[in-house]
Parts: C-alpha cells; sequence; structure tokens
C-alpha cells in the first residue's frame, strides 16, 4: 500500500471510527461484488459514515487525497453504478448507517428520510401513519433510498405516480467539495431558478452523494383489485391499456406486460406457487390493478367494464381476479419472482428499455425477428411496465447451448436489441442507470451536443473526477 493511502485510511479512521474503515478483503468483498455475482472490483478500503457531517469530512479527505468515492446503497443495481472498478484505487462509501426517518409531516403528506433508509422501511412508515409511499420494486426489502434517487428508479407504480424523480421535493447533498447542500424543501411549488434537485437525481453519485430526501406520500386507496390477464396475441397488450386507461383513468395503478415464457421460468423455479391458470397456453399476458380512493365496490365496477369490452374487442381470452389480498399478493409473485426465476435458470444478457408505447409491438416483432435470425433458438424472456413503456427485454441461450457461451455474443445482441431501440426512438435504460455498464455505449445513442453539456456539468461540479468516476460518462 501506498504511504499516502496509509495516511488517508488513518485520517478516515480518525473521522468516523476503526471500526467504520473496513480494509480486509473478506470483509470488503460483499461491498465489492455486483449483486448477480457477474463482476467483482476491488476497493482501498469500505466507509461507513454514521451522518451526513462524516459524509461531507470522507468526501473532503478523498478531494486532499484525490482518492475516487464510489457511493453505495443497497447494491442492488444493474449496470455496475455501485461498485468499483478493479484497480484498488477507489473507496466504497456506504450510506447504510444513514438511515434514521428525520420528520414525517402527515398535513403536508411529506417524509424526511436519510439515504440509508431501505425502500421498505419507508413504505412501512408511510403506512403506519395511514399514508402510502409508492415507489415499489423487487429489491424493496434490501434497495435504498439512496440508491433509488441516484437511479432515478421506477418499479411498478409509475403509471400512476411517477419515477423517483416525482416522488422526491427535496434532496440534501454533500458535493464533491465536501460541502453539505440543504435543499430538503418540502414544498410543491418552488420557482426559484435552476431545480439543483433534478441535477443530483439520476446522476449515480457522479455530481455528488445523495444523503437525505424529503418524500412525497399519498392517500391510501380504500381498495385495490389485481387482474391476471391473458391474451391472444402480444399486440393485444396496448389495445388493452388503452380500454383500461378509458375506463379507468388516474385508478389505473399497474399494467405489467409478461411473456409466457417468464411463468414457465417462475413455475419451474417456484413449484409450489399456485398458477393463475392451468396452463400457460396463451399468446401473452398482464398483470393489472386498479385503486380506487372510493371502495372495493368501484374498483370491481371499473375493471368489469375493462373486462367486457376488453372481451367484445377481443384483446384478452381470459382473467382471473383476486378476490382476498392474499390471492393478490400470490398474484403478483407471479411478476416479482421473474428475475429470481431467470437467474436460477441461468444468466442472460437483459436490456432496460424504453419505447413510445405506440411502438412497442411493432419493436418486439422487430426485434424476435432480428435475434432468432441472428441467434437461431435464442429465448426472449420480455416483461415490464407496459402502462409507461418500460421492457425488461432479456436473451437467455438456446437450449442446446451454455449461457457462458451464449455471452460471447453480448455486444452483438446488445447492438442489435438498442439499434432497433434508437430506430424507434426509445432509450437504452428506462430506470436501471447507465453505471459502468453502459458507459461504452452511451455515445452511439445520446448526441454529441447533450454528450458535452453532461461533461461539462461533470467538469464544473467535479473537475478532479473524484466522484463515482467511470460511471456514465467515459
Amino acid at each position: 500500500m501506498l504511504a499516502e493511502h496509509k495516511e488517508f485510511l488513518h485520517a478516515c479512521r480518525a473521522a468516523i471510527g476503526d471500526a467504520y474503515v473496513i480494509e480486509a478483503a473478506s470483509e470488503r468483498a460483499p461491498f465489492e461484488t455486483e449483486q448477480r455475482g457477474r463482476y467483482v472490483g476491488c476497493a482501498l478500503a469500505v466507509l461507513r459514515p454514521a451522518n451526513t457531517n462524516e459524509v461531507a469530512q470522507l468526501v473532503r479527505l478523498c478531494q486532499q487525497y484525490r482518492i475516487p468515492i464510489v457511493p453505495q446503497g443497497g447494491n442492488t443495481g444493474l449496470v455496475l453504478g455501485s461498485v468499483p472498478d478493479q484497480t484498488g484505487t477507489a473507496v466504497i462509501l456506504s450510506l447504510l448507517r444513514l438511515n434514521r426517518v428525520r420528520q414525517l409531516d402527515v398535513d403536508n403528506s411529506t417524509m424526511t428520510v436519510e439515504a440509508g433508509c431501505l425502500l421498505q422501511q419507508v413504505q412501512q412508515n408511510a403506512d403506519d401513519a395511514g399514508l402510502l409511499f409508492p415507489l415499489s420494486l423487487a429489491s424493496e426489502g434490501s434497495c435504498s433510498i439512496g440508491g433509488n434517487l441516484a437511479s432515478n428508479a421506477g418499479g411498478t407504480a409509475v403509471l400512476r405516480y411517477g419515477n423517483s424523480r416525482e416522488l422526491c421535493l427535496g434532496v440534501e447533498v454533500v458535493t464533491p467539495d465536501g460541502e453539505i447542500w440543504d435543499g430538503l424543501r418540502a414544498l410543491r411549488k418552488d420557482n426559484t431558478g435552476y431545480d439543483l434537485r433534478d441535477l443530483f437525481i439520476g446522476a449515480e453519485g457522479t455530481l455528488g452523494i445523495i444523503t437525505c430526501a424529503v418524500l412525497k406520500l399519498f392517500p391510501k386507496p380504500q381498495a385495490q383489485l389485481t387482474c391476471f390477464a391473458a391474451l391472444p396475441a402480444p399486440s393485444a397488450a396496448t389495445a388493452l391499456l388503452r380500454i383500461a386507461q378509458q375506463h379507468c383513468a388516474a385508478n389505473l395503478s399497474a399494467f405489467e406486460l409478461i411473456s409466457p415464457l417468464c411463468l414457465q421460468l417462475v413455475a419451474q423455479a417456484f413449484p409450489d406457487l399456485a398458477p393463475p391458470f392451468n396452463a400457460f397456453c396463451h399468446a401473452s399476458y398482464v398483470l393489472l390493478e386498479v385503486s380506487s380512493h372510493e371502495s372495493a365496490a368501484h374498483a370491481e365496477q371499473l375493471l368489469h367494464a375493462v373486462f367486457e369490452r376488453a372481451m367484445a374487442q377481443g384483446c384478452m381470452s381470459d382473467a382471473v381476479l383476486a378476490s382476498t389480498q392474499a390471492q393478490a399478493q400470490r398474484l403478483w409473485q407471479w411478476r416479482e419472482l421473474i428475475s429470481a426465476a431467470q437467474k436460477s435458470a441461468g444468466n442472460n444478457i437483459k436490456h432496460d428499455i424504453s419505447l413510445p408505447i405506440s411502438c412497442v409491438n411493432d419493436f418486439m416483432t422487430a426485434c424476435e425477428t432480428a435475434l432468432h435470425a441472428a441467434f437461431p433458438g435464442c429465448r426472449i424472456v420480455c416483461f415490464g411496465h407496459l402502462g409507461d413503456g418500460n421492457l425488461h427485454y432479456n436473451v437467455s441461450a438456446p437450449l442446446d447451448l451454455a449461457p457462458t457461451d451464449f455471452f460471447q455474443h453480448q455486444a452483438q445482441i446488445n447492438d442489435i436489441v438498442h439499434g432497433l431501440v434508437a430506430q424507434f426512438n426509445g432509450s437504452i435504460s428506462a430506470e436501471h442507470g447507465i453505471g459502468a455498464l453502459k458507459s461504452a455505449q452511451l455515445p452511439r445513442y445520446k448526441s454529441a451536443l447533450e454528450l458535452r453539456l453532461m461533461r461539462q456539468i461533470k467538469q464544473a461540479l467535479d473537475p478532479h473526477n473524484v466522484m463515482n468516476p467511470g460511471k456514465i460518462l467515459t
């Protein structure tokens, strides 16, 4: 270890305590390993501050010694945004000890929480107060609010409530200089110049470290009804979405597209889970949820109107309506367990894309045709938040080819998928971010002007490139 590194770590121990400066390789390993286990970085150390002032102290030390910082929350990301490279020169700054709920203001319908609070904890605190924090992700038991904001996470309720950005009123940020910007304004209207909040949300820790946030809360619906619908063709999903939006408007709180292969994988991995249908023989499926602030009868009335029109127009073949909360949870498990089922079946090549909803059908047809022409027998594991145009479009190896051999074609598969996404005016990252995994691809899909403006912002705030270097911008 270099002498200046020893000096730096000694200063870190003085700032936050010996127990919270982790140097041993065995103790660093969980922080250095990408959550799917497909990549392992190497850090100089893991730093675990307890509060915003300690974060600021550590950032100032990193600037002084020019030590790169990789901010990390629950480390549930999928684009290598929260793990270091393999040089061993960066520190991981874990925010999980910043886990206090600073304020819950029922009258203002806001909650002020530190970045290390787990999403599930925030949901529960809101529920205990008779309110709703609607951000919902499969990883909500382990992902943190800071990470949600840093990646502008979406989830299943974006259709009704918006991404993380729309759910946040204000943030507290430690800047690359180690200053603390107190932007914790619980205001829904604040038109006083540049919106710095939005600069840091979605920046993946490359411009500063979000340490606290003011989150919006909402009234809890009086009733939520969940329906699993079987469709005669994948193209019927957008027709069903139009019908559901026309009848339910803002009461439509989720609309998830699921391919038959997704359900088959879940059934294989979780054989004890009761299936919504006797056999997964339909062309496509949708899981939709209607939330009513009036009554269960009102929600049921809306859904039945959707069923009647959808059946009449031929865009729904069958449907299962949950009659209890337990049944609704079981139906949702068929959506939420898809990622785990994919992992148990062997890793695949993942894409987190967004498209204009009007282009989704044409994209899926064109992309499947192109992939099967290039890689006969490859399997498309497609699911996602159709209500906001976000597809998780994953490509699995043919049954007669090992996934490790199939991964050798990842660059070509990415080119096919992302090229068609661009052709249909979509985005190569809907909610996962860019991180290190997609940073080299970004110049192909962002204009030179956009990239130049982004680099100018990065240079202005972080001229020494200390904040999460190598992420987003190469």
